[in-house]
């Protein structure tokens, strides 16, 4: 469940998605009901089957330690995602995700009020050393960690001399920023000992097991859905079929398989 804040937001004015050649841009400035609302309004409906993954946003530690005690106790809520690395809001977001002393701080107020729930932590690409954060929020108690989030773009028209989204800069996601998604996992999986979940430019089941095949755990998949609302059905299916064609057996043995890198 993407982007649940403790108040209602209604989030950056339109146009705030552009479509680009290799992908999209967005600017949505994480809209959403409030926490308050979705837990009465939203989340009854989920079907009770669902593992449902709560994605927080907030401008303050304090105000993520409150959320996450809010649904520490929502037998619903599988996990909680704690995101520290949009790049379309002027307060929290990625100021929290570039730096490493804050980065921890977050996770650490988080995982003291999360209770059984495990605590994962959404990293930004936009930085120098993606490692350095991920190794700080894994000190500080990250459960698990997802990466990358989008990459900071711009799109503009030359007809009408405007930005192609009101909020000037956006969030580039799709296949254009996978071989950075890939990069950065690998780095990652190599830094840490906790589980990845890879994400970023995921299209196909090919793509799905080049994230296994770099260290991640499992994969998340956005843009896609907007080109094929089914895309998740007919992932699944598709991956079945290429893990039997390449004579995969065990999941274990893929994962981080990749052969090493000659220096």
């Amino acid at each position: 469940v993407k982007g649940i804040s403790l108040a209602p937001r209604t989030g950056n004015p339109m146009p705030r998605i552009a479509e680009t050649s290799c992908g999209m841009l967005n600017a949505i400035g994480l809209q959403n009901v409030g926490v308050k609302k979705f837990l009465k309004d939203k989340l009854p409906y989920i079907p009770a089957q669902a593992r449902v993954i709560a994605n927080l946003y907030a401008q303050t530690a304090d105000e993520f330690a409150e959320l996450a005690g809010i649904f520490a106790h929502e037998e619903k809520i599988a996990a909680l995602e704690v995101n520290i690395s949009c790049p379309n809001v002027r307060a929290g977001g990625v100021q929290f995700g570039q730096n490493p002393d804050m980065a921890a701080q977050v996770t650490s107020a988080v995982k003291k009020q999360s209770g059984s729930k495990p605590v994962i932590v959404k990293l930004s690409p936009n930085v120098t050393d993606i490692t350095v954060i991920a190794r700080a929020v894994v000190d500080a108690g990250a459960d698990m960690l997802s990466l990358i989030n989008t990459i900071s773009g711009m799109a503009v028209d030359i007809r009408t001399r405007k930005p192609r989204l009101a909020n000037g800069i956006g969030g580039l996601s799709g296949p254009a920023i996978k071989p950075v998604a890939l990069r950065m996992v690998h780095q990652v999986c190599a830094a840490v000992h906790v589980p990845v979940i890879g994400m970023g430019g995921i299209s196909c089941a090919e793509d799905v097991l080049e994230f296994i095949l770099v260290g991640a755990h499992a994969v998340q998949v956005g843009t896609m859905n907007f080109m094929r609302p089914d895309n998740a059905f007919c992932l699944v299916r598709e991956l079945q079929a290429l893990v039997e064609k390449l004579g995969i057996s065990s999941w274990d043995e893929f994962r981080g398989s990749l052969q090493k890198i000659e220096s």
